[in-house]
């Protein structure tokens, strides 16, 4: 009986083996149709998404994103019209950008931004990070950490055939958390990344180290199952936009909410309870001068956003969340980092002042 036993363990063993040699192997790409509550997100897309299906840490994910072509503006037939010429072909491998979300905006949220760089000739991928909006939300049996995000992303990239060197690297932008996500994404891919924006990035202070009480998990939980429409708009409209409201800032914050009441909110608040927990104990802080990409830097200096600051004690709040100082402390630590400020705009100047934003942006990206 008890060599029966063994044999039997052994073969669910390698039976669970394989199941997860599958699920981490096979990846697909879903054009969908999809169901219109997604995930416990039924924000529409005004883009047309798909869905990677893959494997990580066992589970079947599927990790929801954007893939939009470059906009090659026509050019005007000056030949004569007796004269036969060919059509050049598009170049097969345009450029790419990948471009990452924070913590409380969406893939969708970089519209504006993906409109901008398709124009200027880039291909551009924006994922839904797992546990996020559109994506899979495995709740509390996911491990988050920024290394398993950044291959979840490579993965994706993979797939998509955007990782041979010859591609000629990829530009890189991260708002906010996904600053500190394309921060880790170059370190551990450098050879992938040509370029690395940062977009106002948390992350730029080791915030327990400053003194912010390091929360159970169960204290975080908390406060995001407590998260709606207005506590989100107050906290927006407070360090986003410095006190201001308007249409195109109310959009987000409906689709926020929307999350933290749908269908998959007992999973959402969980994955993010998490998210903030990898914040707070995998810094990159301390690896910004290992950084080989070039990379910019642009910083909303109103801005005050600061994980654990709010239940930090007075001597230690004070002292969180300085953009106007931090910025060029961080740029002065990276080796190959220009800094564009904006000294009027808070944490999301690509929202705040898109034309002002992007026409920094575009102009680095041509130097």
């Amino acid at each position: 009986m008890l060599f029966l036993a063994l044999i039997l363990a052994a073969s669910a063993v390698a039976a669970i083996a394989s199941q997860s040699k599958t699920a981490t192997n096979n990846t697909t790409i879903d054009n969908g149709p999809f169901p219109t509550d997604l995930n416990g997100s039924n924000f529409t897309y005004p883009h047309p998404f798909q869905l990677f299906h893959f494997g990580s840490q066992g589970l079947p994910l599927g990790m929801a994103f954007i893939d939009l072509p470059p906009i090659v503006a026509p050019t005007a037939n000056t030949k004569p019209q007796h004269v036969r010429y060919t059509r050049k072909k598009p170049n097969p491998k345009p450029k790419i950008a990948l471009l990452l979300h924070g913590k409380n905006f969406c893939s969708i949220t970089w519209s504006t931004t993906a409109a901008t760089l398709q124009k200027a000739g880039y291909r551009v991928i924006i994922p839904d990070q797992i546990g996020f909006c559109k994506s899979s939300k495995p709740g509390t049996l996911y491990q988050y950490s920024l290394h398993q995000l950044a291959l979840n992303t490579y993965s994706l990239l993979s797939a998509l055939d955007l990782t041979d060197p010859s591609n000629n690297g990829i530009t890189v932008v991260g708002h906010s958390l996904g600053g500190m996500l394309a921060t880790r994404f170059s370190l551990l891919y450098p050879d992938l990344v040509s370029s690395l924006v940062l977009v106002n990035p948390i992350g730029l202070e080791p915030y327990l180290e400053l003194g912010v009480p390091y929360p159970d998990l169960s204290v975080t939980l908390k406060t995001e199952q407590t998260s709606n429409y207005m506590s989100i708009k107050g906290y927006e409209q407070s360090t986003y936009y410095l006190g201001a409201w308007a249409p195109e800032y109310n959009v987000w914050a409906m689709m926020l909410a929307q999350i933290y009441a749908g269908t998959e909110a007992q999973n959402f608040v969980e994955g993010q309870a998490r998210v903030v927990d990898m914040v707070l104990t995998q810094p990159v802080f301390y690896e910004f001068p290992r950084v080989r990409s070039k990379t910019l830097l642009m910083v909303g200096t109103k801005d005050t956003t600061a994980i654990g600051k709010q239940w930090s004690p007075p001597d230690v709040k004070e002292k969180l969340g300085r953009y106007e100082l931090i910025g060029k402390e961080t740029a002065n630590r990276m080796p190959n980092c220009t800094l564009v400020e904006f000294e009027d705009l808070g944490h999301a100047p690509q929202i705040q002042a898109p034309d002002r934003f992007h026409a920094a942006l575009l102009q680095w990206l041509r130097t």
